[in-house]
This record gives C-alpha cells, sequence and structure tokens, in this order.
C-alpha cells in the first residue's frame, strides 16, 4: 500500500510493515491530473514535496528538460485536500549546501511557514533540493521544525533527516 512519509515513518515505528512511501518532488502541477486520480484509484496516499516560493512558475533550475509548471497555492490547497501529505522542497530549489547560513534558514524556516498557512498544518517533511545535503543543511532541516528529510541514494549522513528513495523519473514511463 502506498503512503505518505509521516505515515510510513509512524508505521514502522509502530512495528507496522507492508508500506511503501510513495513521494512527488517539485509539485508539477500535472500531479492534479496524471497521478492524483491514479493514487485515488489504489487507495493510496503520497507526499508531495512543494515550492511555496514558486507558485504557478515553472522548473526554471532544469536548464535541460522541459518546462513544466508548478502547483499553484490554490492547487497545493486542494492536493492537500485531497489527503495527500504536503512537504517542504524549499522555497526556490536551490542547492541548500551552496548557501549562507540566513539563507539556508529561510529557504527551511519560511518554505514551512508559508505550507502551513496554506494548508492549515505545518509540513514535518523536508525534501531537500537535487538530493544535497551536508551536517549543515540537515541540522537546518531539523532545526527548522521538521520530523524527518529526504534525501536520494543512501549515504553517510542516513538517518531520519535523510531518508535514502529510489529516483524515478518521467523517463521511465
Amino acid at each position: 500500500t502506498g503512503v505518505g512519509v509521516s505515515e510510513l515513518l509512524a508505521a514502522e515505528d509502530a512495528g507496522r510493515r507492508g508500506l511503501v512511501g510513495l513521494t512527488f518532488d517539485d509539485g508539477y502541477a500535472d500531479f492534479l491530473d496524471e497521478a492524483l486520480p491514479v493514487l485515488r484509484e489504489h487507495g493510496f496516499r503520497a507526499t508531495v514535496f512543494v515550492l511555496p516560493g514558486r507558485p504557478g512558475g515553472v522548473n526554471a533550475w532544469d536548464p535541460l528538460g522541459p518546462r513544466k509548471p508548478l502547483l499553484t497555492h490554490d492547487e497545493v490547497r486542494r492536493v492537500a485536500a485531497a489527503g495527500m501529505e504536503i512537504g517542504s522542497h524549499g522555497l526556490y530549489h536551490r542547492d541548500l549546501t551552496a548557501l549562507p547560513d540566513e539563507e539556508l534558514r529561510r529557504e527551511t524556516v519560511r518554505s514551512r511557514e508559508l505550507i502551513g498557512e496554506l494548508t492549515g498544518s505545518l509540513p514535518e517533511g523536508f525534501c531537500y533540493p537535487y538530493g544535497i545535503l551536508d551536517h549543515r543543511v540537515s541540522r537546518a532541516a531539523r532545526s527548522a521544525g521538521y520530523g524527518y528529510a529526504c534525501a536520494l541514494a543512501p549515504g553517510p549522513l542516513l538517518s531520519r533527516f535523510a531518508l535514502p528513495r529510489t529516483h524515478i523519473s518521467q523517463a521511465d514511463r
């Protein structure tokens, strides 16, 4: 059964097995028409990591890929109302390891606050843009109040603040 990451972690803590955490990064607008109907059809839930600093924008951080629209603030509320967990992917999809401390704090703290304002609850989850993190970035996510954070491949910082995932892209259809 597919679930959001918060639900997966709570189930694991309770000794429940047989669940898979499903995550969608970047908050692409096509989540509403492409992924959400399929998730509903199967009774699955997921975590959608959004960029509250880019409402209705495009994936400008990806110079090689096609331009894809991002969820608007209203669409983020619709995704949350559909029972999906909303997590933060930072404000603008920046390499957090390259930012000065104050900008790093803003990316983690302000994105959490904005999502809380949008959905009515502060997000538990953070997802590092590009899957890139170091000790300082991991500490920033924890200090911002998140309960977990997702990376990509398993690495030396493996913990609840560097959860590994399997990357699946549009090219994997």
